[in-house]
C-alpha cells in the first residue's frame, strides 16, 4: 500500500472546525426549511414528516467528520458507522437504502441545491462538510418521491453564509486512535456579498487494524446580489481522500474474539480506496414580483477513484471476471430550472404553483485489473458506462382559508443507462448494451391547520427506484456486462402525522406510515467486494416516528425521537444460486433495518455559569440488525450512552470553545453496522468501544 502524503492546500489547518461547544441559545421548535414544499417554510407548518438539525447541535455532535454524529436524532433515518472510510456510511430512510454495501442509494442527497446523488440513484456523503453547514433538513414521506428516482428521502445540507462581520474560526480535535481533525474557515457578508470558506483535514489510524484514513476537504461558498431582485451562488466543492485501507467485515467467531481485527484478505490484496472529486455549481435566483420567481442550477463536477478488493485472485482468473482493482474516471453535470407562481384570492385563500425540469448526466470510463496482493496485474475490464436522467416535474398547494391546505404534484422520469464494452477476449463476448427505466408518479396531500398549535397531514403517493450502475454491473455467475433482468422497483407510500405544540416551548411530532414496494431489489450475492443484484417481489414497511423537543425551564431542554419500523418481505424468492441457493420465505425482516430506534438527550445550558459551562447526556438506541435475507443472523441491539461538556470564553472579540465528549461510556461491544449478505458470512463491522474526544474552537470577529 503506498500513503499519498501530497500537499493539498497550503493551508496546513485545513479542516471543517472541530466541534468545540458554544454557550446554547434556547432550543429551535421551528427552524426553517425548504425541502417539502420547495420554499420557505417553519417545520411545523410543513406539510410532511420532516426534521432539522441545526448549527448547534452539529457544533456538539462530534468531530463533525461523519453524518452519524448528527442524523441518529432524526426519526426515520438510520445512519450507521462502518469505522470504514473505504466504504462511507450507511444511510436509510424509513428502510430504503439498508441494502447498501457501497455509498448511499435510495435516499436522495442534496447539498447547496446541488445533488450530490447521481442520476442511477447512487451517492457519497464523503463530501458534505459539516464544518461550514447551517442546517441539515430530512424529509420523508410521499412529498420525497417528488424529488425523482430513488427518493426514499431526502436529505438537504444548507451551507451557512450569514456572518454579519468578517470572521476568521481555527480549530482542532483530537481522539482515540490517532484521530486528528484541523480546521479553518472564514465568513464575512455586505449588503451584497456573503462568503464562507472551509478547509478541513482529517486522519486516523482507524480502530481496526487495516483501517487508517486520511480525508482533506475544502468547501466554499459566494452569494452575490446582482440586484434587489436577483442573486447568484456559487458553489465549490473539493474531497481528497489519498487513502482510506478497507479491514473488510467479520464473522461472529472473528467479532467476538477480537473486533479490531482485519480479515488476512485484507493484507494480501491490501483492500483500499483512493478518491478524488471536484466540484463547481452555480445556482441563480431572480424574482419577477412578489408572486412569480425562478431558480436555475448548473454544475459539473470529476471523481477518481482507485479501488483495491478482496477479491480472492484465484477467482479472477475466470475469463469473464472483471479483476480486483476497479479504475474510474468520472465526469457529472447537470442543469435545472424551477419556476414559482403566487396568486392570492379573496377570503384568505392563495395558491402556490411550482414546476421545473432537471437533466442530469454522468459519464465514466471503468476499468478493472487483476488484483495480484494489490498491485495491479492483466487489464480485465475496459467500458464507458452512460447515466442520464430527464425528469420534469409539477407541483401545487392551495390554502382553504387558514382551515386547511391541498397539495398536489407529479414528477415524469426518465432514465437511460448505456455501456460500451471494450474488453473483447475469448470466452469473454462484447457486453455492450443498455436499458431505459421510466416513471410517473403522483403525489396528493391534505393538512388540516386544527389550531395554530396544531397541524394534522395526511400524504400519498408513488415513486420508483432503479438498480444503480454498480447493480447493473455485474451478471449472476461472475459474467460481466449490464444485468438487464434488473427492473426497477416500484412504490407505493403513506403517510398520516400530527404536529402539536403542546405548550410553550415544548413540541410534539408523530406520522404514521405505510409502503408496498414491488420488485424490490436485493442483494443476490456478496463476494470478495462484488455484488450481485435480483428482484424479489413484493415488500412492505410500516411504521411510526414520534420527536419530542421541549425547553424544561430557562436552563434544561431534552429531545426525544423514536423509530418503530416493521419492514418484511412479502414473497418468497430465492437468493443465491446452485448449491448457495438459499429460499428465503414471506414475513422475513429486511435486513440491515433495525425495528426499533430511539435517541434521547438532556441538555443543561445555565445562562450564568462559569466559563460559558454547559453540558448534556445522551442515549442511542439501535435495534437488532438481521444480516442477510435468510434472517439466520443478527447484530444484536445495542444503547449506548454518551456524555458532553463545553466551555466558552468571551475577550473582546475573541471568542474561545472547547468541548469533551465521552461516547458508549458502557463501553458496549457492538456492531456498527453489517454487511448484508455477504457470501463468506463477515457481515459484522464492529463500532468502537468506550472512546473521548476533546474539541477547541478561536473564533476571531474583525469589527
Amino acid at each position: 500500500m503506498k500513503h499519498h502524503h501530497l500537499a493539498f492546500w497550503p493551508c496546513a489547518l485545513a479542516a471543517a472546525w472541530p466541534a468545540a461547544a458554544q454557550q446554547p441559545t434556547p432550543q429551535q421548535l421551528d427552524p426553517v426549511v425548504i425541502s417539502a414544499e420547495r420554499s420557505r417554510q417553519t417545520t411545523f407548518d410543513a406539510p410532511a414528516a420532516i426534521s432539522a438539525v441545526t448549527r448547534e447541535t452539529i457544533d456538539n455532535g462530534g468531530l463533525q467528520v461523519n453524518l452519524s454524529e448528527v442524523l441518529n436524532r432524526v426519526p426515520g433515518i438510520t445512519v450507521l458507522n462502518r469505522q470504514n472510510y473505504a466504504q462511507d456510511l450507511q444511510l436509510s430512510i424509513r428502510g430504503f437504502g439498508s441494502r447498501s454495501t457501497f455509498g448511499i442509494r435510495g435516499v436522495r442527497l442534496i447539498v447547496d441545491g446541488i445533488p450530490a446523488t447521481m442520476p442511477d440513484g447512487q451517492g457519497q456523503a464523503s463530501n458534505v462538510a459539516l464544518g461550514s453547514a447551517q442546517r441539515i433538513e430530512v424529509l420523508r414521506g410521499p412529498l420525497a418521491q417528488l424529488y425523482g428516482n430513488a427518493a426514499g428521502g431526502v436529505v438537504q445540507v444548507v451551507t451557512e453564509a450569514d456572518a454579519t462581520v468578517p470572521t476568521l474560526t481555527l480549530g482542532a480535535a483530537v481522539a482515540p486512535y490517532d484521530q486528528v481533525k484541523l480546521g479553518a474557515k472564514y465568513a464575512a457578508s455586505n449588503p451584497t456579498d456573503a462568503v464562507v470558506l472551509d478547509v478541513s483535514h482529517y486522519r486516523t489510524d482507524g480502530y481496526r487494524e487495516h483501517s487508517e484514513a486520511r480525508r482533506d476537504q475544502l468547501n466554499g461558498k459566494w452569494q452575490h446580489e446582482l440586484g434587489k431582485d436577483t442573486r447568484f451562488s456559487l458553489v465549490v466543492n473539493v474531497l481528497d481522500q489519498p487513502y482510506s485501507l478497507d479491514p473488510l467485515g467479520l464473522t461472529r467467531e472473528q467479532w467476538e474474539e477480537d473486533p479490531r481485527q482485519a480479515v488476512p484478505t485484507a493484507f494480501e490484496q491490501d483492500t483500499r480506496k483512493v478518491v478524488k472529486q471536484q466540484q463547481l455549481g452555480g445556482v441563480f435566483e431572480h424574482a419577477f414580483s412578489e408572486a412569480t420567481s425562478l431558480s436555475a442550477r448548473l454544475y459539473a463536477g470529476h471523481r477518481d477513484l482507485d479501488n483495491a478488493l478482496g477479491t480472492p485472485l484465484v477467482f479472477q482468473q475466470a475469463p469473464t471476471s472483471s479483476g480486483g482493482i476497479v479504475d474510474l474516471d468520472r465526469d457529472y453535470w447537470g442543469v435545472g430550472a424551477m419556476l414559482t407562481h403566487r396568486i392570492r384570492f379573496d377570503g384568505g385563500h392563495e395558491l402556490r404553483l411550482t414546476g421545473g425540469l432537471e437533466f442530469d448526466r454522468m459519464a465514466e470510463r471503468r476499468k478493472g485489473y487483476i488484483n495480484d496482493a494489490g498491485e495491479p496485474g492483466a487489464l480485465k475490464r475496459d467500458e464507458d458506462n452512460s447515466v442520464e436522467n430527464n425528469d420534469v416535474y409539477a407541483q401545487a398547494a392551495y390554502d382553504w382559508g387558514a382551515a386547511f391546505t391541498g397539495i398536489a404534484g407529479v414528477r415524469s422520469s426518465r432514465v437511460r443507462f448505456r455501456s460500451e464494452d471494450h474488453f473483447i477476449a475469448p470466452g469473454n463476448p462484447d457486453d455492450s448494451g443498455g436499458v431505459d427505466y421510466s416513471a410517473t408518479n403522483p403525489v396528493l396531500g391534505l393538512t388540516w391547520h386544527a389550531s395554530p398549535a396544531l397541524n394534522v397531514y395526511a400524504n400519498a403517493g408513488r415513486g420508483f427506484e432503479t438498480p444503480t450502475f454498480t447493480e447493473l454491473a455485474y451478471r449472476p455467475g461472475g459474467q460481466t456486462g449490464l444485468n438487464t433482468d434488473l427492473k426497477a422497483s416500484r412504490s407505493r407510500h403513506a403517510e398520516i402525522g400530527a404536529k402539536w405544540k403542546i405548550a410553550e416551548g415544548h413540541r410534539l411530532d408523530a406520522a404514521l406510515f405505510d409502503i408496498a414496494t414491488e420488485d424490490e431489489i436485493v442483494v443476490d450475492t456478496n463476494v470478495g467486494g462484488r455484488s450481485t443484484f435480483k428482484n424479489a417481489g413484493r415488500t412492505t414497511r410500516r411504521g411510526i416516528e414520534l420527536q419530542y423537543l421541549g425547553q424544561l425551564g430557562a436552563d434544561w431542554r431534552t429531545t426525544l425521537a423514536y423509530t418503530d419500523l416493521r419492514a418484511r418481505f412479502d414473497d418468497d424468492f430465492v437468493s443465491g444460486s446452485g448449491p448457495a441457493a438459499t429460499p428465503i420465505p414471506a414475513g422475513n425482516r429486511l435486513p440491515g433495518t433495525p425495528e426499533r430506534s430511539g435517541f434521547a438527550e438532556l441538555a443543561w445550558t445555565p445562562k450564568a455559569a462559569w466559563g460559558g459551562f454547559n453540558a448534556g447526556v445522551e442515549v442511542v438506541h439501535t435495534g437488532r440488525l438481521w444480516v442477510n435475507d435468510a434472517n439466520t443472523d443478527a447484530a444484536p441491539s445495542a444503547t449506548v450512552f454518551n456524555l458532553r461538556a463545553g466551555f466558552a470564553q468571551q475577550f473582546g472579540s475573541v471568542r474561545l470553545r472547547q468541548l469533551l465528549r465521552i461516547d458508549n461510556v458502557g463501553d458496549r461491544n457492538y456492531a456498527g453496522s453489517v454487511i448484508v449478505n455477504e457470501s463468506n458470512q463477515r457481515y459484522f463491522e464492529p463500532a468502537q468501544p468506550r472512546n473521548w474526544m476533546l474539541g477547541l474552537t478561536a473564533q476571531v470577529e474583525f469589527r
